[in-house]
């Protein structure tokens, strides 16, 4: 096999059922550009994946894609609690062979991205910012940046947790998501219910009441920005209307500061306004959704995606 193999092709990373997969396959084959799809939800029942010892000793379905033009990364499918994953049956039946076969899925599929990512593949996101997309590092990191941040709070010590709710109006949520935003109330501070920490770690958070901004950077680039209206604290799946916004130049700047300083070639970043009137960063996502929001505000993220994966496709195609 030799390092040339897989050239021009774009890699996308996650499942054929995928919507945003499906979106972004479409429309580099509309622009002539040729993708390999590693469906990871399919992996390893259906989808065939070969190492070996060689950097760009990849096999996918019996194709050799070694070093691809780029790779856009949607998900591994690796834990049974991912998006879109069905364990339940399994977990059910043998739960500890299960994990392991989890964790056996994810080896393998960490040391595909990594190699790519070793061969200097453009990747969309690169598996090296994997440690700055939990929160507990992503949000510390930023903050040592100098950029805006709630005061936050992450614990399982009860007394930690009054003290933290003694200087205003708190928020609390998951650590990795799955359930919506709250506001701590004063029965949320009795024994009973701060006894629960005991069973799993959780976000606690000054509340912001402000307006909700979510923005796409992509290559150091603002591509879009749009304001969510909602009267819930949490937006999700509460949205009223979403409408695009332009940046002051000062938070744009931000924005792509925040990429360059947790490593991110591209992402959806969630800011909130305070008490105080500033914008603050609540997330960077390392694949964040962007068909619904390109549907409902008339942006383009979508686009601006996939031409700079077709930039890269045929920049490697290009005799040098």
């Amino acid at each position: 096999m030799t390092q040339a193999a897989g050239t021009g092709v774009v890699v996308l990373v996650g499942s054929r059922e995928d919507a945003h997969v499906r979106e972004v396959a479409r429309r580099l084959g509309a622009e002539g550009v040729d993708s390999a799809i590693v469906d990871t939800l399919a992996f390893p029942d259906e989808t065939r994946i070969s190492l070996t010892e060689e950097l760009d000793g990849i096999l996918v379905d019996g194709r050799a894609v070694g070093r691809p033009a780029a790779v856009y990364l949607r998900g591994l499918h690796s834990h049974p609690l991912a998006f879109m994953v069905d364990a339940e049956e399994a977990m059910t039946e043998d739960w500890r062979t299960t994990l392991t076969a989890f964790r056996e899925k994810a080896a393998l599929l960490l040391g595909l991205i990594g190699r790519w990512e070793r061969l200097g593949v453009p990747m969309y996101n690169p598996p090296s910012a994997d440690w700055v997309l939990h929160k507990p590092a992503q949000l510390a990191a930023l903050r040592a940046a100098g950029l805006p941040v709630p005061r936050t709070l992450w614990t399982n010590d009860a007394e930690a947790v009054r003290r933290f709710a003694a200087s205003g109006r708190v928020a609390y949520k998951p650590i990795l998501g799955g359930a919506a935003t709250r506001e701590l109330l004063p029965e949320d501070l009795t024994e009973e219910r701060l006894a629960t920490l005991g069973a799993a770690p959780v976000t606690f958070q000054e509340l912001l009441p402000g307006e909700d901004l979510r923005v796409y950077v992509l290559d150091g680039e603002v591509i879009a920005a749009l304001r969510i209206v909602t009267a819930a604290l949490d937006f999700r799946q509460n949205e009223e209307r979403m409408e695009q916004v332009v940046l002051p130049a000062e938070v744009a700047r931000q924005c792509v500061k925040a990429c360059e300083v947790l490593g991110l070639r591209w992402t959806g970043l969630d800011l909130k306004r305070g008490m105080d009137g500033e914008l603050k960063f609540l997330e960077l996502n390392g694949s964040p959704m962007f068909l619904g929001f390109d549907a409902g505000a008339g942006t383009d993220v979508a686009g601006h995606l996939t031409r700079t994966l077709v930039r890269h496709a045929r920049r490697a195609s290009s005799p040098q």
